[in-house]
């Protein structure tokens, strides 16, 4: 992923569904203006979750994904139409393509009572304009289209661009808690887990928001903290550092200034802090044999020292004394059924948007099963999780 790019985790995911065949790679190809999908005549081409990256205006940065039909059938078709529905735990919004000439299919209502349950906003697209053109309300969000001969193609992109998600409401990762007067610290180590030539996301977009703000910002690594404290002649008004040295730092920043970690920001700015909280608490119940689930939102390779499966079971078994079972998941792979496990931990979210994040957060509470993040468990293992949540004026 390119620096200059939104990544994936901020941008309106714009999910397209529908039947076999009934036209949504050649649509989403038309609106992306690339060939991104497969097309072909034979039914479950499209067999895993497609996307491409672009921008709609006024929307802004968008994922178009491409879905398997969820009309599929046979034990592999049943895999792909669990694809398709779990592509609803990241969508924005859903675009439902209905081939004209089948007609609306009983999959197609019980879809789309689906997507209206959950409060999706949906378009509804009458594909194949070229061959047949249903009538259409518009009023409701429907609109007739030809991937051919591009018909309805701009207008349909003006809808998406238009259209209200909730994501309007500004949310911010730590701005809102500081003063352009302010001055933060960042404290980003280096190491052999830190990846090659760039920092790692929830930094750049701390950083990038910072200075949007117009916030004054130092960033050093743990060990130069002291001395870039010491070189300032005013004291800043907050530190923020990687949870993995959350210890260190906690010793270095003076009791008056405000200590808070990228992984902690991002609990609040993707999902829910309190909930983190309480899923931090839960740590002191761990027993010997327990089944933890850890859990990233992205791929990556596995460093000697990884924290996801060396680290944090590490500071896990150091602090419950306890020898628990880890299963570990990373990407878009999350289980359905959590009963198995005694907590989940997962990682601060930085590559998956809002709406899946609290999707996961929501299964776990719903099946009762306590779910805490990186940042909120390094803070509880190191006895300093009341302090990193001073600057949002919580306590535990």
């Amino acid at each position: 992923m390119s620096l200059m790019n939104t990544p994936s985790g901020e941008r309106v995911h714009v999910t397209f569904f529908g039947a076999r065949n009934a036209g949504k790679s050649s649509l989403i190809n038309a609106v992306a203006g690339q060939e991104i999908s497969i097309v072909s005549d034979i039914k479950g081409t499209t067999t895993d979750p497609v996307r491409k990256s672009m921008e709609i205006l006024p929307l802004g940065p968008v994922v178009l994904t491409d879905t398997p039909g969820y009309d599929d059938e046979g034990p592999l078709g049943d895999l792909r139409v669990r694809r398709a529905r779990s592509a609803l735990r990241y969508t924005d919004i859903a675009v439902m393509v209905i081939d004209p000439e089948a007609g609306v299919s009983e999959h197609d209502m019980r879809f789309r009572d689906i997507i209206t349950e959950k409060g999706i906003p949906l378009i509804t697209v009458f594909s194949k304009a070229d061959i047949s053109r249903p009538a259409v309300n518009k009023e409701k969000l429907e609109i007739s289209v030809s991937a051919v001969t591009k018909e309805g193609i701009e207008e349909l992109k003006e809808l998406i661009g238009n259209l209200e998600t909730g994501r309007e409401i500004r949310r911010f990762i730590v701005a809102d808690l500081l003063d352009e007067d302010d001055i933060v610290i960042l404290v980003c180590p280096i190491d052999e887990s830190a990846p090659k030539g760039r920092l790692i996301l929830p930094q750049t977009l701390t950083i990038r928001e910072l200075l949007d703000h117009h916030i004054k910002m130092m960033v050093c690594q743990p060990e130069e903290l002291k001395d870039t404290l010491s070189v300032l002649a005013t004291k800043p008004k907050m530190v923020i550092t990687d949870s993995q040295a959350f210890g260190a730092v906690s010793k270095d920043t003076p009791d008056d200034v405000l200590l808070t970690s990228f992984s902690i920001l991002f609990a609040r700015y993707k999902g829910d802090l309190n909930r983190l909280i309480e899923g931090a608490k839960a740590l002191k119940n761990i027993k010997t044999g327990d089944r933890l689930l850890i859990s990233e939102g992205c791929t990556h390779h596995r460093q000697c020292k990884d924290i996801g499966t060396v680290k944090i079971p590490g500071w896990i078994e150091e602090y419950t004394g306890a020898e628990p079972v880890y299963e570990f998941s990373s990407g878009g792979d999350f289980p359905d059924d959590l009963s198995r496990f005694s907590l989940i931990v997962h990682c601060g979210a930085c590559m998956l948007n809002e709406k899946e994040m609290k999707s996961r957060m929501d299964r776990a509470e719903e099946q009762g099963i306590p779910l805490v993040n990186y940042g909120a468990l390094i803070a509880q293992v190191h006895g300093i999780l009341s302090r990193s949540l001073e600057p949002f004026g919580l306590r535990v």
